[in-house]
């Protein structure tokens, strides 16, 4: 039986059909649509990722916020106001609490869609690239990482955005017992790039294996998430020289223009965009593509085999 939820929830009734039957669903973030990407690409991405889900088979369960309604699952009657609306919070866990309470609206961030998802049931959730420890700055460390250290959920990733620490991100992860699953590769994916050069924990060649390191880790009692890294496809991953070069511009030039705080990470990415002509877009959109399928083929496994993994 599902537990009560709060009152200001609002699951789509798509969305809560398919938690009812126990069928396949999987978590979507809207950050990526409220923050990260410019429009039209942000409302087609949108669209195309729930159409990825949709032809598995799986439930897209997009979480945002709209006047103080926490929505699971967003209808396309919203998806245009949404990847079109000016002024959006970006709501980590931390934030959403506020946002209820004040009536706004924004997009939820890794953490903060993770936080909303697991209250619900939802078990797999798919993003681009998680948050993590800022290079130079090795306090500012995203909230996301705290997120997956004590949410049980499949979380499926291209790495972590490559303007972090990379190194010191994987430390963090180790330090609080996530998993960090390389899919099909045995080397952490640095979003845009396929590899970092870093070792992952543990390697899983398929969606049925994925489900197996994350039930054995979660029938030992540890509450932390299961990170699936999948590498950027190869058609649009970008070189490692390339994105160097502009990620150390855009930090210098947010550094010369005192961005801070949450302004940062959508600043780097648009100015990465910027300096690489475009071409950090297309990997960004390809890899959250990417990503969506392989969440589904995992969300497919745990319904087909009518598993309660978590």
């Amino acid at each position: 039986m599902q537990k009560k939820l709060p009152p200001f929830y609002h699951l789509s009734d798509e969305v809560a059909n398919a938690l009812s039957r126990k069928e396949a669903v999987v978590a979507l973030e809207s950050t990526v649509i409220t923050h990260g990407l410019p429009y039209p690409d942000n409302l087609q991405l949108a669209v195309d990722m729930q159409s990825e889900l949709r032809k598995q088979g799986v439930t897209p369960a997009m979480v945002t916020l709209v006047d103080g309604k926490v929505l699971v699952g967003v209808q396309n009657v919203w998806l245009e106001g949404l990847t079109k609306a000016k002024g959006l919070h970006k709501l980590s866990s931390r934030d959403i609490a506020r946002a209820v309470a004040k009536g706004e609206s924004g997009g939820t961030t890794v953490a903060g869609t993770m936080a909303v998802a697991n209250q619900v049931g939802i078990q797999v959730f798919a993003t681009g690239g998680i948050g993590g420890v800022h290079r130079g700055y090795a306090l500012d460390i995203s909230a996301d990482l705290l997120q997956l250290a004590r949410t049980p959920m499949i979380v499926v990733c291209a790495g972590a955005k490559a303007i972090l620490d990379l190194p010191a991100t994987l430390e963090y992860l180790e330090t609080h017992s996530v998993v960090v699953v390389g899919y099909q590769t045995d080397e952490f994916p640095a979003f845009y790039t396929r590899s970092s050069e870093l070792p992952v924990s543990a390697r899983a060649d398929s969606a049925q294996e994925v489900v197996e390191i994350a039930q054995a880790h979660w029938q030992l009692g540890l509450k932390s998430a299961v990170l699936v890294s999948v590498p950027v496809p190869e058609e649009t991953a970008l070189k490692k020289e390339v994105v160097e070069s502009a990620i150390k511009r855009a930090i210098e030039d947010a550094s010369n223009q005192g961005v801070r705080g949450q302004d940062v990470t959508p600043y780097l990415l648009e100015r990465v965009h910027q300096l690489t002509g475009g071409e950090s877009l297309k990997a960004n959109l390809g890899l959250l593509l990417n990503n969506a399928r392989v969440a589904g083929e995992i969300a497919c496994i745990i319904a087909c085999n009518k598993m309660k993994i978590v």
